[in-house]
């Protein structure tokens, strides 16, 4: 495929170029080119350059966009999905999140929906002076917004599950959980939820309560259903209601570590609050 030709709401190009790649922390630098030497990378990099190379549609344009906005040392909390939108325009990089101007998912929607509920007012959703929307803010707090398998076919949900993907991405989660700053992990349902095991084996702490704390805990694991239509209000811990935007924030705070920005009430100052949050991790 001619990279040229690529519309810019898909991926043009595989493997990253050597300018996408020095946009990365060192540390993320670490963690990618010990996947990409590896048969699991070798693997994608042929199954993804091969489908460019016959035409097919991919998306996001940027897999690792995530990784550039959230370098590991900022890292407070994680949220992770399962693959990114696979209709045109929707993916930009980030877990849940879609460019500004598109229409807004459901799940996305839903997410809208709790941080209304739990802090009584609508978040913050126009785009900024610098034309980020409310995730992006989140990312640039220190918030990894990251899904399980970083690209997708157009309209075939969960095409590249089983490219290699979840060798990078486990191994990301691992890195972020043997950082020495506390982190919320949040997992909503089921495919997110099996990542805890990571983050414990990572982390050394004793296996806790699922949604809580164990004593001594470096780490928060909150757990809750997805926040897809199909199973936000369902048991066992529905997402609606969950509570995990000020349960994070709580977690932060008890640990002398300044608070998410949820809302977005500070979405002009994103750099400043990431800067805030490099300093107070350190």
């Amino acid at each position: 495929m001619n990279a040229c030709a690529a519309p810019a709401d898909q991926l043009a190009v595989w493997p990253p170029s050597l300018g996408d790649l020095a946009a990365l922390a060192p540390a993320w630098r670490a963690v990618w080119d010990a996947f990409a030497a590896s048969p699991q990378g070798a693997q994608l990099t042929q199954r993804l350059s091969a489908a460019l190379a016959d035409g097919n549609t991919i998306y996001p344009p940027q897999p690792l966009r995530a990784l550039a906005l959230t370098p590991p040392d900022a890292v407070r909390a994680v949220i992770l999905g399962q693959d990114p939108y696979h209709g045109p325009g929707q993916a930009n990089g980030l877990a849940f999140a879609v460019a500004p101007g598109v229409r807004t998912p459901p799940s996305l929607r839903n997410i809208y929906k709790e941080l209304a509920r739990e802090y009584g007012r609508p978040p913050r959703l126009e785009a900024d002076a610098n034309g980020l929307v409310l995730l992006e803010h989140w990312a640039r707090q220190g918030v990894l917004l990251l899904n399980t398998s970083l690209t997708v076919a157009d309209g075939q949900a969960a095409s590249h599950a089983r490219w290699g993907w979840s060798a990078l991405t486990d191994a990301l989660i691992a890195h972020v959980a043997r950082q020495p700053q506390p982190v919320v992990f949040l997992l909503w349902g089921a495919h997110a939820q099996g990542k805890q095991a990571i983050v414990q084996a990572a982390a050394s702490d004793r296996p806790h309560a699922a949604g809580g704390v164990a004593p001594g805990a470096r780490h928060c694991v909150l757990t809750a259903n997805h926040p897809s239509p199909l199973s936000a209000l369902r048991p066992p811990v529905p997402f609606i209601g969950c509570g995990h935007f000020g349960a994070a924030n709580a977690f932060l705070a008890a640990r002398g570590l300044p608070p998410i920005d949820w809302l977005g009430d500070h979405a002009a100052h994103p750099h400043k609050l990431l800067a805030e949050a490099k300093r107070t991790v350190a």
